[in-house]
């Protein structure tokens, strides 16, 4: 078995949980994830099966999400999960106040990640650091946001936010709780988060446990098609000799009349395929003296 899972994470559960689980389930060894969730997130958590977890690095990046942000709290996460550092109630403050902080968090920003987070420094995750009572200094880094959306505002002493996000690898949702409650003076807590989309995969499309379960145990589970989950990279199909040379690790020349026209390809990856649709790896454009290579940076028996 091989392909993608686009898993339903429950609460409660971390994404290395998930991965021992499913292992379990399907009775495979190689198994891997994109993405990790915290554990008191929901949602869409990619699971490489197989062979295909070779191909996590070459999924789609952005993410989406949905969550809570409950302003006038502070933790020691940035989310329910930590240790309250300070509570305060704000009932004073408004809504159009918060959309105007808002403001500031669309786009390209300037981001601290949390304490608590896998991010290694030195060597070591800064949730190891943090737990070991160490001092930390994280350097802020660029993300982006590409939407960010008011979806309700619960307004009470503490007042609650949902919103919807959409952005780029690397962003972290309880930064932004924590950021957008210094920005009103508050303080702020990510409630809740569920991730919406993921490497190209929808929480609509998703599977629970329990589904994937009954899926197994009635032999209609089909994993997602790893030319699925790489649909976002331009398709090259190759005729049955260069199949085969591809998929003996050869370089292919690449030929204008029998490829289809690749717009900037020579700066990305593309996704193989032979005639009959199925799989045959990544690869990219080399310039030589005769023109252009196809080169394999990853080869696969058809899938």
């Amino acid at each position: 078995m091989q392909g993608f899972l686009n898993l339903n994470k429950p609460v409660g559960f971390t994404s290395h949980d998930c991965v021992a689980k499913v292992r379990k389930l399907v009775r495979l060894k190689r198994v891997g994830h994109a993405g990790t969730l915290d554990p008191a997130a929901t949602g869409v958590l990619p699971i490489a099966l197989g062979k295909a977890t070779r191909l996590l690095q070459y999924l789609q990046q952005d993410k989406a999400y949905r969550g809570t942000i409950r302003l006038g709290v502070r933790t020691t996460t940035d989310d329910l999960e930590g240790e309250i550092i300070s509570t305060q109630p704000v009932p004073g403050l408004t809504l159009e106040q918060v959309k105007a902080a808002l403001k500031n968090f669309e786009g390209k920003i300037q981001q601290v990640p949390p304490n608590y987070s896998a991010i290694q420094v030195e060597g070591k995750r800064l949730y190891d650091k943090a737990r070991a009572g160490e001092i930390i200094e994280v350097p802020a880094r660029e993300v982006e946001v590409y939407k960010l959306e008011i979806l309700e505002w619960r307004d009470r002493d503490f007042p609650e936010l949902d919103i919807a996000i959409a952005c780029g690898p690397g962003t972290y949702i309880r930064a932004i709780a924590r950021d957008l409650g210094s920005a009103c003076a508050t303080g702020g807590t990510l409630a809740a988060l569920t991730r919406t989309e993921s490497s190209g995969f929808q929480i609509a499309d998703s599977l629970t446990f329990e589904e994937l379960e009954e899926q197994l145990k009635q032999g209609t589970f089909h994993p997602i098609l790893a030319s699925a989950a790489l649909g976002h990279l331009p398709a090259v199909t190759l005729q049955a000799t260069d199949a085969k040379a591809w998929c003996q690790g050869q370089r292919i020349p690449f030929r204008p009349l029998s490829f289809p026209a690749l717009t900037d390809a020579e700066e990305g990856k593309l996704r193989l395929n032979d005639e009959e649709g199925r799989f045959l790896g990544i690869g990219c454009l080399l310039a030589s003296e005769t023109g252009y290579l196809l080169v394999p940076l990853m080869v696969f028996e058809p899938l």
